[in-house]
């Protein structure tokens, strides 16, 4: 199994995407005129605005949810990956795939707000709804939602458990089957009572896991100040081989830099538009914008706080391609993970290493298993469209728990091997179906900015921008320019 794993994340994880994704990355950043530079104040203040309604959550909680999936195992064991095979350089490539990928993340999640959908009370949207809308092929979407109940349901759960149970042995010497059974207590409790459940509890839990985790980086940074120069120094010759130890891993260093910041932030993946649709706001850029904000709090700030720890404290060791040793120092025993953030509290902070990094995966991991719930329940929506959708629900919910429960008591490293595989194919379907449908995202983007150039709150009008089969804006939607509220009710504006 094992064997299979590995071959089929071979071929998933080729040079063709690693690279692929860094170019769609930097063409939309350049189609937009790199608007995660250009917007980053409406990015920040956007997140703030905006209420929940009886169908929709608010923008902050709709990227607490999207930072809940975003924030997880990858920026703790993820990043220390990255350093162990890629070096200390794989850190400025996780940094470069956050930037441009805050691009891709704001087309995928524009596109989830003009394609959503008001299904049984309440907003459902992703790719598999606009892959059908915007591009008209059904059946890919529907290969897409079932890509991504395999993978948010059944492949990429165990990780977030298997670590969690991990950390918490390691830590506390809680046995495995106990922690998988807190598990299914807390998790079941949290998905059983529905999308605003999900969303009441990551908009408290997730800020106050990723600003305490910040805290110990910037007190493990001030103890070791005097390693600040060297630190980023050694990040950015790294990342071009121009530091002779890592020079012979260049290529190592960009391909786990860019895999798991891909892995971390999602940009891209298909899993943030899910979250994004179901925000209640007047335009869809303004999702956009703030999604792509959670691009930057999930790497430049938490998976920069698992690096500047690893890196000041000097607590992880670096493999060359053949196995040798490039940095050991900690011992060739030692497995790549959450234990080199663990040694780095440690030295900062005797005996607190363990029980902290136990805790912050807990919280970190426990959030992400919610969030892909709330994902994998979307795409059985998409798939039961106008069916009764109960029995559906509830076996997704045993399946999920299930497969949390099988990576809780098993072996991490055929857990994330799995893992990448329904991270791979994700990508890999969303980036060729965003490819194809840029064109109204990008439509939405210069629409909003006319409109904020006027200084008017953009409301958004698809039929005035020729955009078609956004029907929830032409629907339901209540337009302040007709009196009659949607745009269907008024004859002149509603094609057809």
């Amino acid at each position: 199994m094992q064997a299979f794993a590995d071959w089929l994340n071979g071929i998933l994880w080729s040079p063709v995407m690693i690279y692929g994704t860094l170019a769609v990355g930097l063409l939309f950043s350049i189609l937009t005129r790199f608007l995660q530079v250009r917007h980053i104040k409406d990015m920040t203040t956007l997140m703030f605005k905006g209420k929940s309604s009886e169908a929709g959550v608010s923008s902050f909680q709709a990227l607490s949810i999207a930072l809940s999936g975003r924030v997880g195992t990858g920026n703790i064991a993820g990043t220390a990956t990255a350093i162990a095979f890629g070096g200390p350089g794989a850190v400025f490539w996780m940094w470069t795939i956050a930037f441009i990928g805050a691009a891709t993340s704001f087309i995928e999640s524009t596109l989830a707000q003009i394609y959503k959908e008001k299904q049984d009370g309440q907003y459902r949207g992703g790719p598999a709804y606009y892959i059908e809308k915007g591009i008209g092929w059904k059946w890919y979407g529907i290969v897409f939602a079932i890509a991504a109940l395999l993978a948010m349901a059944f492949l990429m759960p165990g990780i977030q458990s298997n670590s969690i149970a991990a950390g918490l042995d390691n830590a506390f010497g809680v046995n495995k089957w106990v922690t998988a059974v807190i598990l299914i207590v807390l998790i079941g409790a949290i998905i059983f009572g529905g999308v605003k459940r999900i969303a009441t509890v990551a908009q408290y839990v997730v800020p106050f896991m990723a600003l305490g985790y910040i805290l110990m980086a910037i007190i493990i940074m001030i103890m070791n100040i005097s390693e600040l120069p060297k630190v980023f120094s050694l990040i950015f010759k790294s990342a071009f081989g121009l530091e002779q130890a890592f020079g012979g891993i260049v290529g190592m260093a960009i391909a786990w830099g860019v895999k798991r910041g891909i892995y971390s932030n999602e940009a891209g993946q298909g899993t943030g538009p899910h979250a994004a649709a179901a925000a209640e706001v007047s335009h869809p850029a303004k999702q956009g914008l703030v999604q792509a904000s959670s691009i930057y709090i999930d790497t430049l700030l938490v998976c920069s706080a698992t690096a500047f720890m690893i890196l000041f404290t000097g607590m992880y060791n670096t493999q060359a391609e053949d196995g040798s040793f490039i940095v050991n120092n900690l011992g060739e025993t030692v497995e790549a993970g959450p234990a080199y953030t663990q040694a780095a509290v440690e030295t900062a902070l005797p005996g607190f290493g363990a029980g902290f990094t136990a805790i912050a995966l807990f919280f970190f991991a426990f959030t992400t298993i919610m969030a892909y719930y709330y994902m994998a329940e979307t795409n059985i929506a998409y798939l039961m469209r106008g069916r009764n959708s109960k029995i559906a629900m509830l076996i997704l919910k045993i399946v999920l728990l299930g497969s949390m429960t099988y990576g809780t008591v098993n072996e991490a490293k055929l857990a994330w091997a799995f893992g990448d595989i329904g991270l791979g194919l994700m990508v890999w379907l969303n980036v060729i179906a965003i490819l194809i449908l840029a064109k109204p995202a990008l439509i939405a983007l210069k629409d909003y900015e006319q409109q904020r150039k006027q200084g008017i709150d953009p409301v958004f009008n698809p039929v005035k921008l020729g955009i078609k089969n956004a029907d929830y804006w032409v629907k339901d939607y209540k337009h302040e320019d007709n009196p009659s509220g949607s745009l269907a009710n008024n004859d002149k504006s509603f094609p057809g």
